[in-house]
């Protein structure tokens, strides 16, 4: 416990200094950990939107399949909370930040209006961007349509390609029509703000059924805005893979 403690206040001064430095900052929170409560969850959220300043991400535990985590959770040596215990958690997040000033504008991203993280919004929005450094990914539209790179993992690896061919690339894979038309869909559907229904047609060559619109909206998941965007409602987040397989299949 003491090293906890110790890292707790540890990470309390560098989001302290990063205020004193930059006039815009934001960190992260991972919560549905083994264990937690509603009431700890709210306390550690209350506190941290005290040393937030306007941006903050909250992420849900999740436990991967082929992660040494997932073999514990196999084994019951990791007990996450159960699908409702975490929706729970979910929705006293959105109560709490939304309370406080700082709403979410992505289902695991909230801010004070006007300090939303144009960087991640341009994923979000499925704009261009370029992944330069190791590891790094990208999605760029060229003459051929829409293309998914990926960079080099190993720093040194990735040096030594670029001072050979004068990039780090590793992939550089052409998306089809369908396949960039579901990333559209699972990135925009993230966003409050939703995702023109009109671009998706223009991109993916087809609309999306109307019928799996009707449905979802009749069981209040998603809603079409009066500008022809669709979004999924706060239900639909509680259950947004389900929704965007529902509209992608």
């Amino acid at each position: 416990m003491d090293v906890v403690l110790k890292m707790a206040a540890e990470a309390i001064d560098a989001i302290a200094l990063a205020r004193d430095i930059f006039p815009r900052m934001s960190f992260d929170l991972i919560y549905a950990r083994p264990g937690q409560t509603l009431d700890q969850w709210q306390q550690e959220l209350e506190k941290a939107i005290d040393l937030a300043a306007d941006h903050l991400s909250l992420y849900q535990l999740t436990i991967e399949q082929g992660t040494p985590f997932f073999d514990l959770h196999q084994r019951g040596k990791i007990i996450v909370p159960d699908p409702e215990q975490a929706a729970q958690l979910y929705e006293l997040t959105q109560d709490i930040t939304a309370g406080r000033g700082l709403p979410a504008y992505e289902i695991s991203n909230h801010a004070r209006p006007g300090y939303e993280s144009r960087h991640n919004l341009t994923y979000w929005r499925f704009g261009n961007w370029a992944g330069i450094g190791p590891g790094a990914h990208g999605r760029l539209t060229m003459n051929d349509g829409r293309h998914a790179t990926s960079c080099l993992r190993l720093p040194e690896t990735w040096l030594q390609q670029v001072q050979k061919q004068g990039h780090g690339l590793e992939e550089n894979e052409p998306l089809s029509r369908e396949d960039a038309a579901d990333e559209m869909l699972l990135m925009g559907l993230r966003l409050r703000e939703g995702m023109q229904l009109a671009r998706f047609e223009q991109d993916a060559g087809r609309p999306l059924d109307p019928e799996k619109i009707k449905d979802l909206i009749s069981h209040n998941m998603i809603e079409i805005l009066p500008d022809d965007r669709i979004r999924a409602t706060p239900e639909g987040w509680l259950v947004l893979d389900a929704v965007i397989a529902d509209l992608a299949a």
